[in-house]
This record gives structure tokens, C-alpha cells and sequence, in this order.
């Protein structure tokens, strides 16, 4: 491994207190048209365990397969345990909690809100995990809606990105399930069934990296900036939202300084106007410090991606938000391989090419009125 990213290997094994994994297998799902039917493969195929852990779990058509999926397994003596965030079961009644309570599938809900109605609540678990037989997994941004799923010509689609990972960093997205479980159940998987000896099955090296509102906050922000200071050719990122704060803000505008190229894709609008209303203030200056942002036409991008210097790619949960970055539990997958670099570069690549780059003149001389409302909802930012 090159001396820089060895350094950014140090940085990672500091925060997470784990050494990187060799011998795993990452491959990128588009859409739920590709990983919606390689999730639902796993759980018809699983033997002895599943643990499924997401944000929303919505009461419709996806979610119906996944839950039918769930039942079956259950039938056929898989042990399955399901946990939920209570603030994104919420997002469809009645709630998938009460439908898998009803087939007798053993769900929780993640720190149940005080307001029932209250869907912004803070220290919300914003992790998507899927874990079968301790050996296949499944992580990234998808949620479990339709609204991925393209081919049932959905309302509102989503474009996203999730991934099937397999080999013994498996060991740490099962660990990192089991203790939310417990945390909220008190129950403890720790038993063979669900902690298997997995053997290597690729070439790729990658650390699980957990992030939250507890004993690992900041993981993530410390990663990103050493990945951005390590760089010496290229960074390109993908978020949906991109709302960092000014300390990752200044690490940017250093880093296109410092003349690498730096490529930021955000949606050209977002599932949320507030959001696109206080990304707009931030933009000029990343721009006149060299900084090229690209707004990618719809549909809305949920994908979660960044990848330095054609080696090292970050994958997961976390959006580029105060949300993600300070009150959210997230994880994420750091990955050090050029094959999986290039997949995603090929990706990034085609996201920017069909999107439109914003001059710093255009964004300077909107009118008065829409730099007010967007600077009066930049102020907001820490809260979104």
C-alpha cells in the first residue's frame, strides 16, 4: 500500500480500534432493481440466521416481498431478527413493527420517539444492514421502499446505491447489528449461528466504520478529513445532501487548492426544498476555490459515495450533513481496492456526465429574495 493511504489506514484503525480486514468481495448494486432482488436471493436461501437493520422499512410493495421473504425464512426455522429506527418505521402505516409483530418475526424499533408525530427527531439509527448466516451481507444507502424499485414504476423514484459484501469484514456488520439488538432488546447474538469463521473470497481490504452520537463520534468526520488531506489527484464525492460543516468545508477548498480534483455530485433537487435552499450559500466559494460541483438531473440521488486517488472508496450510510455526521448512528465501509474504485468512478462518471455544473456568477446574482430565504435556511443547516 502506497505511504499515503497506509497513513489514512492508520487514521481508520485510531478511530475504530480495528485493523483493516483482507479477503472480502464488495460489489455495487444500482438501484432495487439489482439489489432488492440480490437481498431477497439471500433470505430465500438462508440457513440458520438473518439480521436485517434499517431506517425505513416502508408498508409497500418492497416491503411487502421483504416481509414475505421474512415470514418464509422464519417457517423454515431461521432464526430473524429485525430492528428498525422508530422514527423511519413511521414513514408508512400501518408500520412494517406491527405487520412482522403480527407474523411473529421478532422486531424492535430503535429509541422510540417521545413525540409519535415527530419525524426530525434527533440520535436516530440511520445504519442499512443486512446479514445472513453471518456470511452475506448487504450495506449502503437504500432503504427498504419502493420507491428504489424502478420497475414497479414507482411515484417518486429514487436512484441509490447499496452493496453485497462478502468475506470476514462480514464478522464486523454482524457485530455492529448485534450490539444495536442488544442495546435495544437485551437480547445477545453471540452465538456460532451468527458469528461464523468466514474465509477470505476477494481482494478487497475493508474496516467496518460505525459512527454516532456516543463512544464514536466523529469517526467519520476524522476519516474524511485524513482521506481529503492524503489526496493528491482526485476526490470525487456523491451525497444527496451536502451540508458539512466549515472545518470539512476548508478541507475541500485545500484540497482543490493544493490541485487535486476535487468533483462533488449533488441531486439538481432534492426530496426535501429546504435542503436545496441551504446547500446553494456554500457553493460559490467552493467553486472560486476550484471545486466542481455537478447537479445531477432526476431522479433524486440517495447514493452515498467517495472515492480518492482511484484506490480508496467510502461507502455506507452517511450523508455529507450535520445530521449524518453528528446525531445520526451510521455505518459505513472503508475500502482500499482500484478494482471496486474503478466501478464506482465509472459510476460517478456517468452521474456527472449528465449533469449541469453551476457558475459562481449564476449562484452570486440570483435574486435578492432567494439568497435570503436560502442564507435564512443555511442557518438552519445544523438541524437538517
Amino acid at each position: 500500500m502506497a505511504p499515503p493511504f497506509a497513513a489514512l489506514s492508520r487514521v481508520g484503525e485510531a478511530v475504530t480500534g480495528l485493523p483493516l480486514t483482507p479477503g472480502n468481495q464488495v460489489d455495487p448494486l444500482e438501484n432495487g432493481d439489482v439489489a432488492f432482488p440480490a437481498m431477497l436471493a439471500a433470505i430465500e436461501g438462508a440457513a440458520r440466521t438473518i439480521g436485517l437493520l434499517t431506517y425505513i422499512f416502508d408498508n409497500d410493495r418492497a416491503g411487502e416481498a421483504f416481509l414475505q421473504a421474512l415470514v418464509r425464512a422464519q417457517d423454515r426455522g431461521v432464526q430473524v431478527r429485525v430492528l428498525i429506527d422508530d422514527v423511519g418505521a413511521r414513514y408508512s402505516r400501518p408500520t412494517m413493527l406491527r405487520l412482522l409483530a403480527r407474523e411473529r418475526i421478532r422486531a424492535a424499533a430503535f429509541l422510540p420517539a417521545r413525540l409519535p408525530r415527530l419525524r426530525y427527531a434527533n440520535l436516530r439509527n440511520h445504519r442499512k444492514i443486512l446479514v445472513v448466516d453471518g456470511c452475506r451481507g448487504f450495506v449502503g444507502g437504500m432503504n427498504i421502499r419502493e420507491s428504489h424499485w424502478f420497475t414497479l414504476q414507482p411515484a417518486r423514484p429514487t436512484q441509490c446505491l447499496h452493496f453485497k459484501v462478502q468475506g470476514p469484514v462480514v464478522v464486523d456488520m454482524q457485530r455492529v447489528f448485534a450490539a444495536d439488538w442488544a442495546f435495544t432488546t437485551g437480547e445477545r447474538l453471540d452465538e456460532q449461528a451468527w458469528f461464523p469463521n468466514l474465509e477470505a473470497v476477494g481482494m478487497v481490504l475493508a474496516r467496518g466504520l460505525q459512527d454516532g452520537p456516543d463512544a464514536d463520534l466523529d469517526n467519520i468526520p476524522h476519516v474524511l478529513h485524513a482521506a481529503l488531506s492524503v489526496a493528491t489527484s482526485r476526490v470525487r464525492i456523491v451525497t444527496p445532501y451536502f451540508l458539512p460543516g466549515s472545518v470539512l468545508l476548508r478541507a475541500l477548498q485545500v484540497a482543490a487548492m493544493r490541485g487535486v480534483e476535487v468533483d462533488i455530485v449533488i441531486p439538481a433537487k432534492s426530496n426535501v426544498p429546504i435542503m436545496d435552499w441551504a446547500m446553494a450559500p456554500q457553493l460559490p466559494e467552493l467553486l472560486a476555490r476550484g471545486c466542481r460541483v455537478h447537479r445531477s438531473p432526476p431522479p433524486f440521488d440517495h447514493s452515498k459515495i467517495m472515492v480518492v486517488d482511484g484506490f480508496w472508496c467510502l461507502i455506507g450510510s452517511t450523508n455529507w450533513d450535520a445530521r449524518s455526521l453528528r446525531l445520526n448512528f451510521e455505518y459505513n465501509l472503508e475500502c482500499y481496492d482500484s478494482t471496486l474504485a474503478r466501478q464506482l468512478e465509472a459510476l460517478i462518471e456517468r452521474r456527472i456526465a449528465s449533469s449541469s455544473r453551476p457558475s459562481p456568477d449564476e449562484l452570486i446574482h440570483r435574486p435578492l429574495a432567494l439568497r435570503l430565504r436560502d442564507g435564512v435556511a443555511r442557518l438552519m443547516s445544523p438541524y437538517l
